[in-house]
């Protein structure tokens, strides 16, 4: 197969491509908001996916991502594209049932690679449990690549942004930086092995983190993607009514984010990012680890909101398992979000 470059096609990649939080809230509010007794989880307020009900013990979930390649290999693309969008049925609750192709290419490029990408999801839509079962692609300029997702959860077990309580505990379930890694791979300065282990992070469906944490029955849970750890935190802290507390010594980093962020290496999306959620953010950390918390993350891990009473045994239920888990906050009652350092 011909080597390519994809990266040189696209003027930024993964969920650092994504719309900015704060224009994309004013675009949602002049939409208005469906009304259907089974629309369980729609726009009002959005969240990871919509949700429909289709009788007393059956739900739909539904999703859409997709975005430009952040990597040059078309397999490891396509994976990474896959496990992004399945992950959105996972951070719901969910389980995947069926996926479909959501694909832009130029036509210069070989038909080699976009087969190598539709590949790569494949075998990562398999690994979910689900079925890639077709799709649709278009001419352009950029290459992009994601699916489409319907996944089935019980009506009454809906993981949704809001619902996090005063007591509970926080925890993320993936490390930090995949977006400072990646720009830092861009500009030739990402030390020696950082870019592999972002992709081996990004490469990771959160299915085995969504079966532990089904038992344990959390308050509130979500993605952590595009908007940075900051901006899905105050959304589900705004969405739930409450103060989240994050300790920024605690936030796992990817090997070699902290030391990029401290080189002065930054991305679009973070700036977005603050523009965001900045106002409503209390605290004066590290700036490196504050850019760390405001990086966009892509394919990333679950922020989970559960009962403090039941972190030690959620500790060590993940731990059994050998999954990583961190503890990285606190939620209090309240408004915004605290970054202490």
């Amino acid at each position: 197969m011909e080597t390519v470059a994809l990266t040189s096609f696209a003027r930024t990649g993964g969920c650092a491509a994504k719309y900015a939080a704060a224009r994309l809230e004013d675009v949602l509010a002049g939409l208005v908001p469906a009304e259907a007794e089974d629309l369980l989880v729609g726009l009002d307020p959005a969240d990871d996916a919509a949700v429909y009900r289709f009788d007393d013990d059956r739900a739909l979930v539904f999703t859409v991502d997709f975005f430009p390649p952040l990597v040059d290999d078309p397999r490891t693309f396509g994976a990474i594209a896959a496990v992004n969008a399945l992950n959105d049925v996972f951070a719901m609750g969910g389980v995947p049932l069926l996926a479909l192709s959501i694909a832009a290419f130029p036509e210069e490029l070989p038909t080699e690679v976009l087969a190598e990408v539709l590949a790569g999801a494949g075998e990562r839509v398999r690994e979910a449990g689900a079925i890639l079962a077709g799709g649709h692609t278009i001419r352009d300029a950029e290459p992009k690549y994601g699916l489409s997702v319907v996944g089935t959860v019980h009506p009454d077990a809906i993981w949704q942004k809001v619902g996090a309580r005063s007591g509970d505990a926080l925890f993320l379930t993936k490390p930090l930086g995949t977006g400072l890694v990646l720009q830092a791979a861009r500009d030739g300065v990402a030390p020696p092995g950082a870019l592999e282990a972002a992709i081996e992070t990004m490469l990771e469906l959160n299915r085995a983190a969504a079966d532990a944490l089904r038992s344990f029955t959390p308050h509130a849970v979500t993605d952590v993607t595009g908007f940075g750890l900051l901006g899905h935190a105050y959304e589900l802290a705004s969405r739930s009514g409450v103060k989240v507390v994050l300790e920024a010594s605690a936030l796992p980093a990817l090997p070699g984010a902290i030391e990029v962020a401290e080189a002065g290496v930054r991305t679009g999306g973070e700036r977005r990012n603050r523009d965001y959620a900045e106002p409503h953010v209390e605290g004066a950390p590290p700036p490196a680890l504050a850019t760390l918390a405001y990086d966009p993350q892509t394919a990333g891990g679950l922020l989970v909101s559960v009962a403090g009473d039941r972190a030690l045994v959620l500790e060590a239920t993940f731990a059994a398992a050998d999954l990583p888990l961190w503890k990285v906050g606190r939620v209090e009652s309240g408004s915004g979000v605290v970054l202490d350092g």
